[in-house]
């Protein structure tokens, strides 16, 4: 069993960078795939990125790389999830997931989920 709470959403202004966090407590092992997804008002839950809890492997959704890191936070037990040169169409409820097996996008897949945090962009 894993629970999975996420911090450090807020509002934002456009082109600021933001640092969530995602608080892992039970007994993720090394074959855990940790993630984070979003999702905005009407739309899908769209995947931002993954790793696996022994942080050898990362994953970015379509458009993700280069403003999005994934980060094992060791010191907190936390997966972190920094986003750069936010931009409006990045606001949405920012959810961490988890699940035990190959690291992969698909929602579905995922057993654990937190409640969410939302991100507001707006100036």
């Amino acid at each position: 069993q894993v629970q999975l709470v996420e911090s450090g959403g807020g509002v934002v202004r456009p082109g600021d960078s933001l640092r969530l966090s995602c608080s892992v407590s039970g007994q993720p092992t090394s074959r855990y795939c940790m993630a984070w997804f979003r999702q905005a008002p009407g739309k899908e839950r769209d995947f931002v990125a993954g790793i696996r809890w022994s942080a050898l492997n990362t994953a970015y959704g379509d458009y993700m790389e280069g403003r999005f890191t994934i980060s094992k936070n060791v010191a907190n037990n936390a997966i972190d999830l920094t986003i750069k040169s936010l931009k409006p169409e990045d606001t949405a409820i920012y959810y961490c997931a988890a699940y035990a097996g190959p690291l992969t996008n698909r929602a579905l897949s995922y057993d654990y989920w937190g409640p969410g945090t939302q991100v507001t962009v707006s100036s």
